[in-house]
């Protein structure tokens, strides 16, 4: 069995909106490969997280390394090139309705590539082509449903073919069906890309259907209580709280 690696590491982090402290003495790692999910209840920063690890806002102590940088004492050069390499697909999908799909999925390809139009235009059927959206690049948000926006929006947040996705509450908003099928898609992205994936989700179903590892913020503490497979920590735990996020208070 060969070692993970480590590709982002969180190291001794406090989260703050000013005074406030959110969450502090955070400290865990996200494999290469990973299905990385960040998971608490209402209120704990799990959104706060992941703006944190894609740059849009700064810790108030403590480290993220992507690889052996330190992202946020590095240069805001560095930061860009390292970002450069993430996607990231918001709850919404966050597609500009005014848009087509091909055209929506172009636009970083446009902004940050020397890519020809018809070079564009193979990428992004590949790239619809990859999430079972093959023949639909002529279509406007409004034109598809909710499941399909959001394989829309992984379809966008690859364009650039990131090594990190990250996806934010990615199955809000569906039904059953369309989110086992997105949780499905998701596996099966990481399986042939290799890609890791950082998912903030508070979906049960999800977490222990496509979570390889996993980190609890515990709102009550303002800390995190525990780091790893979310399966393993279900069966292991004695922590009451985690507990009984993992069973949102069924009976064994």
């Amino acid at each position: 069995m060969t070692e993970k690696e480590a590709h982002v590491t969180v190291d001794d982090l406090t989260m703050a909106y000013g005074d406030f402290v959110l969450m502090r003495d955070l400290t865990f790692t996200i494999n290469r490969g990973d299905i990385f999910i960040i998971m608490g209840g209402s209120g704990c920063g799990k959104s706060t997280m992941m703006t944190i690890l894609i740059g849009l806002k700064a810790p108030a102590k403590g480290k993220v390394l992507y690889g052996e940088v330190d992202f946020w004492g590095a240069d805001q050069q560095t930061r860009d090139r390292i970002i450069r390499r993430a996607g990231v697909m918001y709850q919404s999908g966050a597609l500009w309705s005014s848009m087509t799909l091909a055209e929506n999925i172009a636009l970083p390809l446009e902004t940050y590539t020397d890519l020809s139009p018809g070079q564009i235009r193979e990428v992004v059927k590949l790239k619809l082509a990859l999430v079972g959206m093959a023949g639909f690049e002529e279509f406007y948000p409004s034109e598809i449903s909710g499941g399909m926006q959001k394989r829309a929006g992984i379809a966008r947040a690859m364009a650039l073919d990131p090594e990190i996705l990250f996806f934010d509450e990615p199955s809000a908003g569906l039904d059953p069906v369309s989110a086992r099928r997105l949780d499905d898609l998701i596996l099966e992205l990481r399986d042939s890309l290799g890609t890791t994936m950082v998912i903030v989700t508070h979906e049960l179903a999800s977490i222990f259907a496509i979570g390889s590892n996993s980190v609890f913020l515990d709102v009550s503490k303002r800390t995190m209580t525990a780091t790893g497979n979310p399966n393993q920590l279900l069966a292991e735990t004695r922590d009451p709280n985690l507990r009984l996020f993992l069973t949102r208070g069924e009976k064994s």
